[in-house]
């Protein structure tokens, strides 16, 4: 480790329980948070700071000025610029320590992405509100024997809990199937931002304590807690682990199968919102569609995606590679046939 380095975590490093032994565990260790939301922007501001030297940010979705409120990396130019979240989240991060490797993703994940994106780090945090993509992530965890650190906040409460199939229970194994029914989401009953902060910052560190290897302080609970009301209760998880569980223990990561060829179509909750995937990339020629839709409506482009606003109420988002979000719907059949229509199979 070199003089610069030992300035830059100096105060980290008097911490006993990481030291200079620790620190450089950090510094070799690969790390993934997917969304770039509320949570993912104080684990991920945590973890780059602690020197963590290779974090990949992976979001779907752009910055919107609603999104300020609690979303610390993010700021007023992002919004107008119509910035992807990762993207804008690289940009702040590179600048707060250009000595590690930042990997932004604009993507979403899928059953047929999953793999390639999360399988090859130390540890996997969840920073997305999308309940099906925890499953993803809980089956790729359980198949490649990779830690996961969930986490979720809304209204003034919060949770966390850390799921390592190796040593305890999976994610699957307290919640075999999704929840039927619409869950609670920011968009649909507010969140305050004081904790969204300490959710995040809880998960950053069991992050950090799984990856200086200190396995006696590991959170073994599931933890629940609101802010507002000062109420607290934790679970433990210990004995939780089901022998039958088809993920950890019967090895069928149902959630990672899926065909290869045609689009997925999904419902973003309290959006207002379809978002349509297609399960082989395209990759968009965004001059060439700018100058399509510029006949159907106003256009506004980046790099990154282009928004067009059809009619008063319905605008397309499509990013570069063929995904496209329908704002001003949640009609599944009326997407499919605005997607047929402006952009093509």
């Amino acid at each position: 480790m070199n003089n610069n380095m030992l300035e830059r975590y100096s105060r980290q490093l008097l911490f006993p329980e990481i030291g200079i032994t620790g620190q450089q565990k950090l510094i070799n260790s690969k790390a993934v948070i997917v969304g770039m939301g509320a949570l993912g922007t104080v684990i991920a501001n945590h973890l780059t700071r602690s020197g963590v030297g290779f974090v990949r940010i992976i979001d779907r979705d752009f910055v919107e000025i609603s999104n300020l409120q609690r979303q610390t990396l993010y700021d007023e130019n992002d919004a107008l610029t119509n910035k992807p979240k990762a993207i804008a989240a690289y940009h702040k991060l590179t600048k707060i320590n250009s000595t590690i490797t930042i990997e932004p993703i604009v993507t979403d994940i899928h059953s047929w992405n999953a793999e390639d994106l999360l399988s090859d780090v130390d540890i996997i945090i969840d920073g997305t509100d999308n309940l099906v993509t925890r499953y993803i992530i809980n089956d790729v965890s359980a198949k490649y024997k990779i830690p996961w650190i969930h986490g979720g906040a809304v209204r003034s409460r919060g949770m966390f809990a850390v799921f390592d199939s190796s040593v305890g229970p999976c994610y699957r194994c307290l919640f075999p199937t999704p929840v039927v029914g619409q869950l609670e989401t920011c968009d649909l009953v507010g969140v305050i931002s004081p904790i969204t902060h300490l959710v995040g910052s809880l998960q950053a560190t069991e992050a950090i304590k799984i990856l200086v290897g200190d396995h006696n302080n590991r959170n073994s609970n599931l933890v629940q807690f609101d802010i507002w009301l000062n109420d607290e209760m934790e679970m433990d998880l210990s004995l939780s682990k089901n022998p039958n569980c088809p993920a950890c223990s019967l090895h069928q990561y149902d959630y990672l199968k899926n065909e290869q060829h045609g689009e997925d179509y999904t419902a973003l909750c309290g959006r207002n919102a379809i978002q349509i995937s297609p399960k082989t990339e395209r990759d968009i020629n965004m001059t060439e569609m700018k100058e399509k839709l510029m006949k159907i409506g106003p256009v506004e482009i980046n790099p990154y995606l282009l928004k067009c606003k059809i009619d008063c109420t319905v605008t397309l988002v499509i990013f570069k590679n063929g995904r496209v979000v329908i704002q001003g719907t949640d009609d599944i059949t009326k997407a499919k046939s605005l997607y047929a229509k402006y952009i093509g199979s």
